[in-house]
């Protein structure tokens, strides 16, 4: 007779949070090319964020007008550093950055740093002790991002702006990570605080700065309503923040590092971007070092 393990009762558990991790990468790397492609329109960084928070900021207007715009039981703090950290702050430097990055080395950059500091910020502040099998996967991620980076370097493509902009961009959405976790808010909740608080912090910014919107074709805003608003502003912070509520932080964040190997895809398919042999190997370096990083290897079936 075959018993199941109680490891694979966990595995089944924990199956809503890997799929909305996977379904979050996806997107982030749609997100990515998309934003890529909206630096050859007139549409600014600010247009980019009324669209993006917008729609969510609506749709979930129901979910912030329960809990308010500060709810009671959610330190400001922490509030404070979900909004900066997966709204307007986070988006207004890594989409200023991207405009100017090949989509391969913003994976590398932006979302390929996600993992390493979300695993940073839960060893230093919150005393987590990776095991020997997610220290290895992080090694890893961190040689496959290596290859993607060296790759990226060599084609003297990326300035300063890049290197800066985008891994603080990372530590950013790591910290926003960590700190959702610990929230005691859900999903929806978050989400919805988040879309509301830079919807309404990218309204003020148009008013100061003023906006394009009206400038640009109904095909490149539906373009970015789509990738922004419903994809990434909506979709993705949903799905994230279940992966985040199932499996913690740092592991829901190591799956951002499959973000490097589906952008230089995209890139290659829709921005005629190079995707040779180095690549691919990068792309199973990093898949091997998700799958080590997050514990799927080793839940075993005992007989």
């Amino acid at each position: 007779m075959v018993a199941i393990s109680p490891e694979i009762n966990k595995s089944a558990s924990l199956a809503p949070g890997y799929a909305g991790a996977l379904v979050t990468v996806f997107i982030w790397a749609t997100w990515i090319i998309a934003t890529r492609h909206s630096g050859g329109t007139h549409l600014g960084t600010i247009d980019l964020g009324l669209i993006r928070y917008g729609l969510p900021a609506l749709v979930l207007a129901p979910v912030w007008l329960k809990t308010g715009l500060l709810p009671r039981n959610v330190p400001l703090a922490l509030l404070a550093i979900m909004v900066c950290g997966a709204g307007v702050l986070f988006f207004q430097i890594t989409t200023f950055a991207i405009h100017s990055t090949p989509a391969a080395a913003v994976g590398v950059l932006l979302g390929g740093s996600m993992p390493l500091a979300a695993a940073l910020i839960g060893v230093v502040l919150f005393g987590e002790r990776p095991d020997a099998a997610r220290w290895l996967g992080l090694a890893a991620i961190v040689a496959g991002l290596a290859i993607l980076l060296t790759l990226a370097i060599g084609s003297h493509q990326i300035s300063w702006v890049s290197f800066v902009f985008l891994p603080f961009g990372a530590l950013l959405w790591a910290g926003y990570t960590h700190a959702f976790k610990r929230s005691g808010l859900t999903a929806l909740q978050g989400g919805a605080l988040i879309a509301v608080w830079s919807f309404i912090i990218h309204l003020v910014l148009a008013a100061f700065f003023g906006t394009t919107i009206m400038d640009v074709p109904l095909s490149e805003i539906g373009l970015q309503f789509l990738s922004q608003g419903v994809l990434s502003g909506l979709a993705a912070m949903l799905a994230y923040g279940i992966a985040v509520r199932s499996l913690g932080g740092s592991q829901a964040a190591a799956f951002s590092a499959l973000t490097p190997v589906l952008a230089a895809v995209g890139g290659s398919i829709f921005l005629d971007e190079a995707l040779g042999v180095w690549e691919i190997a990068a792309a199973i370096i990093t898949g091997l070092g998700v799958a080590l990083s997050t514990g799927i290897l080793s839940h075993r079936v005992r007989t």
